[in-house]
């Protein structure tokens, strides 16, 4: 898993992009300051929760820039991440939730 952290822009604090292995996809995760915890923050939207929701890095970071001002490789920054884990395999606790979430 890869797991890339930005400022974020229009009310969020903070932008998450990265790759899944488990989940065969990408994800964008945006927070915010919570409005009633102060020092908190609270997910106001996050992409790529379904296995294979978000195929291909493009579809991330056009997502994620919405929200946050992002390098112009990173695109490709998140494709060699996802290349990076072509040889691994899933272990136990990724074997158990894979089962628990496509029952």
């Amino acid at each position: 898993m890869s797991r890339h952290q930005f400022p974020g822009l229009d009310g969020a604090s903070t932008v998450f992009i990265g790759w899944d292995r488990p989940m065969q996809t990408f994800f964008v995760q945006v927070l915010r300051p919570h409005p009633h915890l102060a020092g908190e923050e609270e997910t106001v939207a996050w992409h790529g929760t379904a296995i294979g929701e978000l195929a291909n890095a493009r579809e991330a970071v056009t997502i994620a820039s919405r929200r946050a001002s992002l390098p112009s490789d990173l695109a490709i920054r998140l494709e060699t991440d996802r290349l990076k884990t072509l040889g691994q395999s899933d272990g136990e606790a990724q074997l158990a939730a894979r089962r628990f979430i496509t029952r």
